[in-house]
């Protein structure tokens, strides 16, 4: 039983702490879009505060990526929390009666759904998500005496659904129009703040004068209402940038009205836009966007200076970054793109190959920033070689603030192709697609993009290196592992090959024993023949996702059972009964910003001390893995896990998960599980789905993030997707799970399922789970082992085959027990 018990309802120094970095991190994720001299406000102003999100700011998605803290700051209450005056309390509290019933009334909803299946609770949930209510008309005196007005657009999203591309989720609702133009027509300047875990269609309004900032803040986690307040009010003044293109409608998107369900089909997407994701499209297919890629306003300026690139084993670019600005001190992000050689294989015109953030500068401060790039971000996947190649060609070094903010200072030549790696083509589309299926392609003109550089621009000639993966050297754990997975027979230690069996909970992500609300645990059958204990493991990625409170039965000191609605929004949905006798105990989390909006601050350095206060918190409840960070890429603004994964870019997101598993990992016994490998871009029929996609953008686009995080960090654990990729799915599929992830980028952890893909509404095989290299099913049912002791008396799977496996889980066990 868990020994990590808090009776006490104070809260904890971890907490307390926790807290503090929370509002930290999620003042540099705001990011402001627009300000036309209205920031900062003035200490003392009279505020109006208008819309949904007010009094209820949506604090992260629903579903396992939800974390149930034990308070959140609304934005009203971080308004309450400085001396402005707020004016229209008449409208404020109207709203609040509105939303109380809307709440209620959507709460009867999903459980009268389950009243003839109680098990449908989590597809009710996720099939019939909540929808803010209509706020009443906005009239005059709800203004009057109103310095400023800030109105609020929340948006709710999460796992199981994606977003619909329709008025009150990707477009403005037409009361959300309405209010605008009527504060604008009371003569109001507005402070328009978007809260959702991505972009919102905001062309109805450019041309409304009257908005005179726009910021967008994600979802911010339980100090979200504070942080906001800290940007407006100048305590903090903004830093953080887009970590996704904002098109100016929807349709800018590639190949956007296939998306999901929106052409129809949900059992095949065909990723046609290939390799121009986000701005590469933009960029090269010369479409503007609303917002590009990497932008983001400051209350002060900057300047790059004696900008230089030398080559030292890697590229090496440097760049003095100066706060020109007269009033406010500031961050900046240098981003480092490649202008990529129009020769050869087609390529996108421009590519991140770097960033890093400054520290705060004060007014006339400046500092040197150098960055280290490695041969490989320069490289292309050529299918016909099945390589890596830097092609021939001149490649410029640019560097600015934004994809659209770059200037050359530097041009790489490359006097003939260079192979950087060498490796197996294992993901060819499947026969019946190969005459149907294309990608789009714009004609290369000849190259000439360098013509007409000043003479300033120093050329270089570039012999890259090819890429090398570090030799493990095995230790003591490594040989005590082969001495305990020989004491038991392959067929004895099926039972470690899928997770500890809890009721039929598992596939809703609330399966674990010992902690309550945890998703999972490993099976701890084998205590008392070897010695080998349970792992427990907890949902993120914007904190841990457990149980609130609980009760033991003091008879045989077990958990009063609450199943998954207990362990989502914080208990709304979930009867809360006191028994007689039992003794109650607490698990409040810190909730973090989103991954969108912790991506959005470009800063590694505090996205590792993330990752130390996430550990701290896992050792305080007793979690050995987190199911953590989410990388998938956000290739559609409609996804609706998009607030959980970090970018539309793979050298972005894989940094950013490579910082955050740092930081969790120098914590001993504690470790990641990136997720979910690979194209998990979509909700709807997330279990079925075909990916249908090219080797080379599955490896350039969709798989590089992933790359990145495993040999930068060596997370401890990865989690596979549900759908198929290229008519396997990614649970069962040998090439993505070994010949990808071990062989060529040496990973060391284990693989795992996600909950529930083995299980009838899965799909997977089991026996090909273990055959593949998945080393732990998770949450384990009966037909997994099963389905694995059929197949190793069939000869469909191997002793070996099973032992291998287990090696890799006991040294994850060990390890999270030292």
């Amino acid at each position: 039983m868990n020994t990590f018990r808090y009776e006490s309802t104070e809260p904890t120094v971890i907490e307390i702490e926790n807290a503090k970095l929370s509002r930290k991190a999620a003042c540099e994720s705001i990011i402001l879009l627009k300000n036309s001299g209205i920031l900062p406000l003035d200490n003392g102003v009279s505020v109006g505060l208008f819309g949904g999100g007010v009094h209820f700011t949506v604090k992260g998605g629903t579903g396992s990526g939800d974390v149930n803290e034990r308070e959140r700051v609304s934005i009203y209450e971080g308004f309450k929390n400085t001396d402005c005056k707020i004016t229209n309390n008449d409208y404020l509290n109207d709203y609040k009666a509105r939303y109380t019933k809307a709440r209620e009334d959507w709460k009867t909803s999903i459980l009268d759904q389950c009243k003839e299946d109680p098990n449908n609770f989590f597809d009710a949930y996720v099939g019939s998500p909540f929808s803010y209510p209509n706020g009443r008309k906005i009239e005059k005196n709800d203004v009057e005496n109103t310095d400023v007005a800030v109105y609020v657009i929340s948006r709710i999203a999460g796992e199981g659904a994606d977003r619909k591309n329709k008025a009150g989720d990707y477009e403005l609702s037409e009361s959300e129009i309405r209010d605008l133009e009527d504060l604008k027509s009371f003569g109001k300047k507005v402070i328009l703040i978007i809260n959702a875990g991505g972009p919102v269609d905001l062309k109805c309004i450019h041309s409304n004068e009257a908005i005179g900032a726009i910021l967008f803040i994600s979802q911010l986690g339980q100090e979200g209402g504070n942080a906001v307040c800290d940007v407006l009010f100048g305590k903090v003044t903004p830093s953080a940038k887009l970590t996704a293109t904002w098109a100016v409608s929807y349709s800018d998107y590639p190949d956007a009205l296939n998306y999901s369900s929106l052409n129809g089909n949900l059992d095949e997407e065909f990723y046609t836009d290939g390799i121009y994701v986000g701005y590469r499209y933009f960029s090269s297919f010369g479409v503007k966007p609303a917002y590009p890629f990497g932008f983001g306003l400051s209350y002060t300026d900057f300047s790059f200076k004696n900008s230089s690139v030398k080559i030292d084993k890697d590229v090496i670019v440097s760049t003095t970054v100066l706060n020109i600005g007269e009033k406010f001190t500031g961050k900046e992000v240098v981003e480092v793109y490649a202008i990529l050689p129009q020769t050869g294989i087609e390529k996108e015109k421009q590519r991140l190959i770097g960033f890093a953030k400054t520290k705060e500068l004060g007014i006339g401060e400046e500092q040197e920033i150098t960055i280290s790039i490695s041969s490989k971000n320069f490289a292309s996947f050529d299918e016909n070689k099945s390589a890596w190649v830097i092609e021939k060609g001149k490649y410029g070094i640019a560097i600015g603030n934004s994809s659209d903010n770059i200037s050359i200072v530097s041009v790489l030549c490359v006097n003939e192709d260079c192979i950087i790696e060498k490796v197996t083509c294992v993901f060819q589309i499947e026969d019946k697609y190969k005459d149907s299926f294309t990608e789009i392609s714009r004609e290369i003109k000849e190259d000439s993009q360098f013509d007409n550089l000043s003479n300033n621009i120093l050329q270089i000639e570039y012999k890259p290196l090819a890429e090398v993966c570090e030799e493990y050297t095995p230790d003591d754990i490594d040989t005590k592992v082969k001495e305990i997975t020989n004491q038991l027979s392959a067929e004895e230690w099926i039972p470690l090959l899928y997770g500890e069996m809890s009721k039929g909970a598992a596939a809703l992500g609330n399966a674990a024993i010992h902690v309550p609300g945890a998703a999972g645990e490993t099976s701890g059958a084998f205590i008392d023949k070897v010695k080998l204990p349970a792992i427990i493991l907890a949902d993120g990625p914007a904190g841990l996702r457990l149980q609130q409170e609980y009760e033991i039965n003091p008879e045989n000191n077990t958990v009063y059972d609450t199943g998954f609605l207990g362990s989502i929004e914080g208990g709304f949905f979930a009867e809360k009964n006191f028994h007689e006798g039992a003794k109650r105990y607490y698990q409040y989390c810190t909730s973090f910003p989103v991954g969108t909006a912790l991506a959005q601050t470009w800063n590694v350095e505090l996205l590792e001390t993330i990752g130390q206060a996430v550990a701290k918190e896992m050792e305080h409840f007793n979690i050995s893995l987190w199911l953590a960070p989410g990388m998938n890429i956000q290739k559609n603004p409609l996804c609706g896990r998009n607030f959980e994964y970090y970018s539309e870019d793979p050298l972005l997101t894989g940094k950013i998960a490579a910082a955050i598993t740092y930081g969790v990992q120098t914590a001993k016994g504690r470790g990641t599980t990136i997720k979910h490998y690979a194209c998990n871009n979509q909700e709807d029929n997330r279990m079925g789905v075909n990916v249908i996609i090219s080797e080379r953008a599955l490896r350039e686009i969709y798989l590089r993030g992933f790359e990145i995080a495993v040999k930068e960090a060596q997370p401890k654990a990865l989690m596979s997707s549900y759908n198929l990729i290229n008519g396997t799915h990614a649970a069962n599929n040998k090439g993505l799970l070994t010949e990808v992830l071990r062989n060529e980028w040496g990973f060391r952890g284990i693989v795992m399922t996600d909950w529930a893909t083995t299980m009838p509404v899965g799909g997977s095989i089991s026996h090909l789970c273990t055959k593949a290299g998945n080393d732990l099913i998770m949450p384990g049912y009966i037909g997994d082992d099963e389905d694995i002791r059929k197949a190793l008396k069939n000869g469909d799977l191997t002793e070996t085959e099973i032992k291998i496996c287990v090696e890799r889980l006991i040294n994850t066990i060990l390890r999270a027990n030292i």
